[in-house]
């Protein structure tokens, strides 16, 4: 479903993510972990064309982005950064009702159909309570579901957050991370995501993508990529990695830095 090949993105002649591979099959969760500064939201912008790469290419569902035009991709992805912001005066239904403008001619104004979607995004997303309020408004975790819900509207197949649950409480991460979980188990969109925290990474990802300084580390299978090798190797920090009874997805203990990274 999303593909990027040899993938290198530069800033001001400096590599920000070098010769990055990535392949993310249909219905697929996968998040992409790596240290603060790895290039992780950059690789994310470069794959959803919102920053230019310097060479390699992107694909959705077989055809290459750079042939597409913005509103066929916009028909195809939607990209939701860690900072949305929306005019002081526009309210959540408001917002919600944007995500279906990339299937509408600059001239056309909604149809009744449309608005049957706007609907159905704002409920499926447990707004409907707040459909009226101003977005401004919103909690963090209210307003992460709203952006959510837009995205929704958008009908796309593949949808990319960048770390949906940052500046959230651990009631709100899980909230928002459900519904993540949800939007793909329920409607067959493919999700790729940006997460600092490995045990949510471990938990609600098919697969995970590790990158540090740019380059591709590690990837596979959250039993895999999440081990106390990889974690000493590109975080410095040793951790205890074990499986709870009865579970698939490995829980991190992070103990302490390591011997290497203290010095």
């Amino acid at each position: 479903m999303l593909e990027a090949q040899a993938l290198t993105i530069s800033y001001d002649g400096n590599k920000i993510v070098n010769e990055f591979t990535l392949q993310v099959n249909e219905g697929e969760i996968v998040s992409i972990i790596g240290p603060n500064g790895s290039g992780k939201s950059t690789l994310l912008k470069g794959m959803s064309r919102l920053i230019p790469c310097e060479s390699g290419r992107v694909c959705i569902a077989g055809q290459e982005l750079r042939t597409l035009n913005s509103k066929k991709i916009s028909q195809m992805m939607c990209i939701l950064c860690q900072s949305n912001q929306t005019p002081a005066d526009m309210t959540v239904e408001e917002l919600v009702s944007y995500g279906r403008m990339p299937h509408k001619k600059w001239y056309e104004r909604l149809t009744g159909e449309d608005y049957e979607i706007v609907d159905w995004a704002i409920e499926k997303t447990g707004m409907s309570p707040l459909r009226k309020r101003l977005v401004v408004s919103l909690s963090g975790g209210e307003a992460q579901r709203a952006w959510i819900a837009m995205a929704l509207a958008q009908r796309p197949k593949v949808l990319l957050l960048d770390e949906p649950t940052t500046y959230l409480d651990i009631a709100h991460q899980l909230e928002v991370l459900e519904l993540v979980k949800t939007v793909n188990r329920e409607l067959g969109i493919t999700i790729v995501m940006v997460l600092h925290d490995l045990n949510q990474a471990s938990a609600y990802s098919d697969n995970i993508y590790v990158i540090q300084k740019g380059l591709l580390a590690f990837k596979g299978k959250p039993s895999d990529v999440l081990t106390t090798d990889m974690i000493r190797d590109v975080y410095g920090v040793e951790a205890e990695v074990q499986f709870p009874a009865g579970s698939l997805y490995p829980r991190i203990h992070p103990l302490r830095r390591a011997q290497a990274a203290a010095l």
